[in-house]
């Protein structure tokens, strides 16, 4: 379509427009592409960051917990603590014991004996006596081992260990969410809490009893903030805290520094459904852009698992997005600045070398024109010594070859009327001959002459037209006109070569060939041709078959026109399957063309043998291929057929006698080319 409408511009414009229509290409595709790679590399490093600070929300995360089972650790190896329980100490047991959940914050602390009957309770001392054996921490530490992790105590659970106020402070409303998972859940009423419990072992090493305890995470937002404190150093941008962080537990936000459109912690929401998939469901992390309330977020969630490696919560931290849009967003004005003046600048130049080379062109357009009228005293401007000036030159000799070609032709003409003034009158019918017959003569040697002469400065324009096709690659309308000229001095050779190998009647040079290796030859020549790049090709050949009299040349001339044809008819693609075998009938070999082109319409197949007939596209074709074919195959005294399905595609059959001496080879044959056609 545009070069359709470059073609009514003038070549100044059209080579203008084609130098601007490509760098407006290459600029839209330029930006396209920056702006992904700009927006892939700066998502990618805000991706990384976030990944980054996770790592160190979760140092700060195991800190804490660490800080639970140095805790417990140090209070376990205190020899007071093993003497008091040895000895039924419980009063001063308890004081010693309360004074260091007092003084490290922590939510429990309690002792079990050696069968994990609970002794004591330091956060609610009535509550004693019940069997914790069965506890996942504390059945280790019975065993003797040292344990902490996170865990997610009932409400039942809470009221032993802490009383209402724990119980009540790890309660939570439960707040609807956009986007989040369905629930029929209105209140949370469990806690998630670090916990840890070792051995007291008496000086004998023997276990006495175990002590565990540990700090709820519900509303406890010291973790959170240093967390923010830590990766973020309490950062704004645009007065919007640049980094948040949360603990989930389950999909329920339980401690987080995310706040609500009324500045209030964001406690009681939940994560999205697809976050609660990935990271709860499947145990993976998630590090994508989120919308965390009011805002988009670069954030990364992973899960926190309790002793088994279940996925009971999630640790979260998260990037204003809106910084980096911002960073995008400057990076690629400035790169569309860049272009926008590269465009500019190029479109001058374009205007530029455009002049210069249609300048000299229009010269000898305007000189042409002239010539075409009967001027001949006019010659084109040789301004230079590149392709244009050699076209120029070249164009100038061919005008003062014409030119002396007439003033010989007017010489003659003069010459001959003389001659005729010269006869008698007796002869004047005869004389009257012989100078037709002279002149007609004269003529035709002038006219050779004249087309001799005229040769070689369309040689040169020929050569200087290809010359030109190389120098100006980049100028897709002066391509186009050279090679309209170029292709069309080709198509005229092509034309009467045809005529001459449809006229000549030569004889084949039979010799014993195998007919495969001639197909195999053939494809040889054809297979790398651009035309064939989206043609499958299968050979399907008889090793069997033995070889025959052919002439070689020949026969590689039919299969050449035929699989040519095949190609034509798959210009989008297709498969060209090609057959060798002995036919039933014995004495002979077939040789099948099968293509998946477009097919041949019924109403043209029975005249594809004509001589100049053609169903291809204007100068593609001079319609003598198949009748050149048709006449080979005849001297080879065999024949083709044809069947043809339009839309589905064409196969040709040759057959070719062992004997071609002997009259009969099989029913049908006549030593001849078949016309059988099926459509």
């Amino acid at each position: 379509m545009i070069a359709k409408w470059l073609r009514f511009l003038p070549l100044r414009a059209s080579i203008s427009a084609g130098f601007i229509l490509v760098i407006l290409l290459l600029g839209f595709i330029s930006t396209l592409s920056g702006n992904k790679l700009i927006g892939d590399t700066i998502l990618k490093q805000a991706q990384n960051k976030v990944t980054h600070d996770q790592d160190a929300a979760w140092m700060v995360y195991n800190n804490y917990l660490n800080e639970v089972r140095m805790i417990i650790d140090f209070t376990t190896k205190r020899e007071d603590i093993s003497l008091l329980l040895k000895n039924n100490q419980k009063e001063m047991l308890y004081k010693s014991l309360n004074e260091v959940r007092e003084h490290y914050l922590l939510d429990f602390l309690s002792l079990t004996d050696q069968q994990g009957i609970v002794l004591m309770r330091t956060s609610n001392p009535e509550k004693v006596g019940d069997d914790k054996s069965q506890c996942d921490l504390v059945k280790l530490a019975l065993e003797g081992k040292n344990v902490s992790a996170t865990q997610i105590l009932s409400r039942q659970e809470l009221l032993k260990e802490g009383g209402t106020a724990l119980a009540d402070w790890a309660f939570i409303k439960i707040i609807p969410t956009p986007k989040a998972a369905p629930t029929d859940k209105q209140e949370e009423t469990s806690g998630m809490v670090l916990k840890a419990a070792f051995p007291i072992r008496d000086k004998g090493g023997s276990i006495i009893g175990v002590l565990y305890g540990g700090k709820l995470l519900n509303r406890n937002y010291s973790m959170v903030d240093t967390i923010k404190e830590l990766v973020y150093k309490g950062e704004k941008y645009k007065g919007k805290e640049i980094g948040t962080a949360t603990i989930f537990q389950g999909d329920l936000r339980i401690s987080t520094n995310v706040q609500m459109a009324s500045g209030e912690r964001a406690i009681g929401t939940r994560v999205s459904e697809e976050v609660y998939q990935k990271v709860l469901q499947e145990g993976n992390p998630w590090i994508d852009r989120a919308f965390v309330v009011d805002d988009w977020y670069i954030t990364c969630y992973s899960p926190i698992r309790d002793m088994a490696g279940k996925a009971i919560g999630i640790l979260y931290v998260g990037i204003l997005e809106q910084p980096y849009r911002d960073l995008k967003r400057e990076v690629i004005t400035t790169f569309l600045t860049i272009t926008a003046m590269g465009v500019i600048l190029v479109t001058l130049i374009s205007f530029y070398i455009a002049g210069r080379i249609t300048k000299p062109i229009k010269n000898v357009v305007s000189i042409t024109r002239m010539v075409a009228n009967g001027d001949f005293s006019q010659e084109a401007r040789v301004n230079s010594r590149d392709e244009l000036g050699y076209l120029a030159s070249s164009f100038n000799q061919m005008i003062k070859r014409l030119r002396d070609a007439r003033e010989e032709l007017e010489k003659w003409g003069k010459m001959l009327e003389e001659k005729v003034e010269e006869r008698t009158k007796e002869l004047q019918a005869a004389q009257d001959q012989i100078l037709r017959s002279e002149r007609l003569a004269s003529l035709g040697k002038l006219a050779a002459g004249v087309a001799h002469e005229m040769n070689n400065p369309l040689s040169g324009i020929l050569l200087f037209t290809q010359s030109l096709l190389k120098r100006t690659k980049d100028n897709a309308s002066v391509q186009e006109d050279l090679k309209v000229i170029e292709q069309e001095i080709i198509r005229c050779s092509r034309i009467v070569r045809s005529l001459l190998d449809f006229a000549r009647e030569t004889k084949p040079e039979k010799v014993s060939t195998q007919i495969n290796q001639v197909i195999e030859n053939t494809l040889a020549l054809v297979e790398n041709q651009a035309a064939f790049q989206n043609i499958r090709i299968v050979k399907e050949l008889d090793p069997s078959i033995v070889p025959i009299p052919l002439d070689a040349n020949q026969m590689q001339q039919v299969l050449m026109n035929i699989i040519i044809n095949a190609a034509d008819a798959m210009q989008v693609g297709g498969t060209l399957t090609i057959r060798s075998a002995h036919t039933q009938e014995n004495g002979f070999v077939e040789v099948t063309i099968a293509d998946t082109g477009c097919g041949i319409p019924e109403e043209v197949i029975n005249r594809i043998y004509d001589p100049f007939f053609t169903t291809k596209e204007s100068k593609k074709g001079t319609g003598l291929g198949l009748a050149v074919s048709y006449g080979i195959i005849k001297k080879h005294q065999g024949f083709i057929m044809v069947e043809s399905t339009l839309g589905k595609g064409t196969t040709f059959t040759i057959r070719l006698p062992h004997n071609p001496h002997e009259e009969n080879h099989s029913p049908g044959a006549m030593g001849g080319v078949g016309e059988g056609v099926v459509a």
